[in-house]
């Protein structure tokens, strides 16, 4: 019924060609005016959900939107695309706020943007019963659950909302929420659940690495260094922590600005929009930070200390990479922050205790993990990953190490253990076994222990970096209270020479690799040139840059060199509105960039070339380097040349009517786009 107007608008307004896995099914699940949970991970492009049927139904969509900063975003990025959106909240004068308000009652908005607090205020219910509300959308829905790790107690109220509009279908979203919250949110919307849509919670487009942490400082500024000019957000535990870390970065000279709820708001308001428009590259912050902040061009998150639990982590990290280019995710562990978790935990009482107590532990068990860490990420919210090495995390990133046997080590430090009462920390183990005259090992006559000195051959550094490894391999545990370890049954088993243990003796030093933004080539001379107008457009609109285009566009851009309106249009992110205002300025740069320097435009449909390229002297064909293209493409493509089986070609037309995005399709299937379509035209799918 809707399929022309939804195909036109998608293209023509927000500029994309194809829906994204599971957008199209949700649009058309709420243009039939059926109430829809909507679980995708940030960046997935929940927002299009709701926005695209916004513009068809006749009367308004409502969205209830926690955070000012997002609403303001949201709204603005709508002007741009020419879609008529305002925002209601404290930020806006008298005056301002009486004007949204008389153009919603003559019917000239089709999307409002405020908070629950607001929603729930007779005046604003008035208000709205005087026009047609055709959808109200709930996002951060995760709000409603008290099993959530952000429940806000006025979003349990929403369902009273529900009943005075029951015309009205009701749109859920969340990134972040686990099976018990996703049930939590149905139950409180009376949700049917034929209505849900759960994506997978999986971002490939985040390397994810953990490491121990030993000089933070110094590790922070190592880090830094691969991220010149770019965006990204620094995560600390505490205030003080944030003031300090940020006045050592200002003093190297890094663009920088704090923010923690100890600020003025005035000052935090500010170096939020400074961070959001690009005149700061980075924010140090606690967890304040965050939440609703729209900026699609972040880098990189680094966590300075240990979150709170995975539910926060996954919230965090997820702020990167919100463009789809690949970013990275790191996080400094360390056994301390635990205690210091724990101290707040601690504070609680009851179910709320118990159930911090079971978030942390899992989030140490995730630091701790040998195997991929999408593996135990995913498992947590009910997901399951399958895939052995996802390529995207330091355990399945980094080559195979060379382990050797350290069972003498592990025997040496659990006997040691065993010896003392298991009342201590691995400090006061190590000096026993390195023969220290500490006056802590003398005075509890722990110099006349057999283990004294049976050590000595490795350093410090050395047993520390094994006591962890022991930790990790669940030989002993950590009282994360009191500092002291206990030895686990399969310690025991180690000491009783039933079981070798293998591990590394020197802890290898970390290497920070730059991940790239995407797996094709692009100019970046040319990116630059249109990153600097982008900006000072931006800054005479009073806009962030990305409201202008996204650098996924601009990436795009500079790898397709588009000198016609055609071309541009094809461009991701490029409607009519965009090419109308920006079109020329964008192309004229263009131009004079490829006669500057003779490059030709190439063709959007033509990206694999950027992947795979065969270099072929003279026209003449090279057997081995034929041999090595098809096992490059082999090894991005597994199931390339295979003969399509009854089976294959029965999930495909089922995953087409699902998705009919190609290079999705390419991806579920592991064939090349062209493989894909051409078994689309045979099986009469496409023309």
């Amino acid at each position: 019924m809707f399929e022309l107007q939804i195909k036109s608008i998608l293209k023509d307004t927000f500029g994309f060609e194809k829906f994204r896995l599971l957008q199209q099914e949700i649009i058309r699940n709420i243009l039939s005016k059926k109430d829809t949970l909507i679980i995708m991970p940030t960046g997935s492009g929940k927002s299009l959900c709701y926005q695209l049927p916004a513009l068809i139904f006749e009367g308004l969509t409502i969205v209830i939107s926690p955070l000012i900063s997002l609403m303001k975003d949201q709204v603005e990025q709508l002007h741009e695309m020419g879609i008529r959106a305002v925002f209601l909240n404290s930020s806006l004068t008298y005056s301002e706020y009486q004007f949204n308000i008389n153009l919603i009652l003559k019917n000239k908005i089709k999307l409002v943007y405020l908070a629950p607090e607001a929603m729930l205020t007779q005046n604003i219910l008035t208000i709205f019963s005087k026009v047609k509300i055709d959808c109200i959308t709930i996002d951060e829905a995760h709000c409603i659950s008290e099993w959530g790790h952000d429940f806000r107690p006025e979003y349990r109220q929403l369902i009273e909302v529900r009943k005075l509009f029951p015309k009205a279908v009701c749109v859920a979203l969340t990134a972040t929420a686990t099976p018990r919250v996703q049930q939590d949110i149905k139950d409180n919307l009376e949700f049917e659940k034929s209505n849900e849509f759960i994506s997978s919670f999986n971002r490939e487009n985040l390397f994810l690495q953990i490491i121990h942490k030993t000089e933070p400082v110094y590790q922070t500024l190592e880090f830094l260094e691969k991220f010149p000019n770019q965006s990204g957000i620094i995560y600390c535990f505490s205030r003080k922590q944030v003031d300090d870390l940020y006045l050592i970065l200002e003093e190297k000279g890094f663009s920088v600005k704090p923010y923690h709820a100890g600020l003025p708001d005035e000052e935090r308001k500010l170096n939020q929009e400074l961070f959001i428009k690009d005149d700061v590259q980075i924010i140090v912050a606690t967890i304040a930070f965050g939440m609703g902040i729209n900026k699609p061009n972040i880098r990189f998150v680094f966590h300075f200390d240990l979150p709170k639990n995975i539910e926060g982590y996954y919230q965090e990290i997820g702020r990167a990479g919100r463009d789809g280019l690949k970013a990275h995710c790191l996080l400094l562990f360390g056994y301390g922050d635990i205690s210091k978790i724990k101290y707040f935990i601690n504070q609680k009482e009851g179910d709320e205790k118990r159930i911090s107590y079971f978030h942390l532990d899992a989030l140490v068990n995730f630091c701790e993990t040998n195997v991929c860490r999408r593996i135990p990420l995913l498992n947590y919210f009910g997901e399951k990953y399958t895939r052995v090495n996802c390529g995207m995390c330091d355990n399945c990133g980094e080559e195979a190490k060379d382990l050797i046997d350290i069972t003498i080590q592990a025997q040496k430090f659990l006997s040691c253990m065993k010896r003392t009462g298991e009342y201590f920390g691995a400090g006061h183990i190590i000096d026993i076994l390195r023969g220290s005259k500490a006056q802590k090992v003398l005075d509890r006559n722990h110099h006349l222990l057999s283990t004294y000195n049976i050590g000595n051959d490795l350093s410090k550094k050395q047993w520390f970096h094994l006591s962890r490894q022991f930790i990790q391999q669940k030989l002993i545990n950590k009282d994360t209270q009191y500092g002291s370890l206990k030895i686990t049954p399969k310690g025991r088993e180690i000491l009783r020479n039933n079981h070798s243990v293998k591990g590394l003796l020197i802890e290898e030093k970390v290497k920070f690799k730059k991940i790239k933004e995407v797996d094709y080539e692009f100019d970046h001379s040319l990116f630059e040139k249109l990153r600097k107008k982008r900006k000072e457009i931006a800054d005479e609109k009073a806009i962030p840059p990305f409201i202008i285009f996204h650098d996924t566009s601009l990436i795009e851009m500079a790898a397709f060199f588009p000198q016609t309106k055609t071309n541009f249009m094809k461009i991701s992110g490029v409607g009519k509105t965009k090419l109308e205002k920006y079109g020329k300025i964008f192309i004229d740069i263009i131009t004079n960039y490829c006669l500057e320097f003779g490059i030709e435009e190439k063709m959007k449909e033509d990206r694999t070339q950027y992947k795979l390229k065969l270099e072929n002297s003279e026209h003449k064909v090279d057997t081995q380097k034929t041999t090595s293209a098809f096992e490059k493409i082999r090894e991005e493509f597994p199931k390339a040349y295979e003969k399509w089986t009854e089976l294959d070609d029965d999930l495909l037309k089922e995953s087409f009517q699902i998705d009919n995005d190609i290079y999705e399709l390419a991806k579920l299937f592991q064939r090349k786009a062209g493989a894909i379509r051409s078994r689309l035209r045979k099986i009469g799918l496409i023309k």
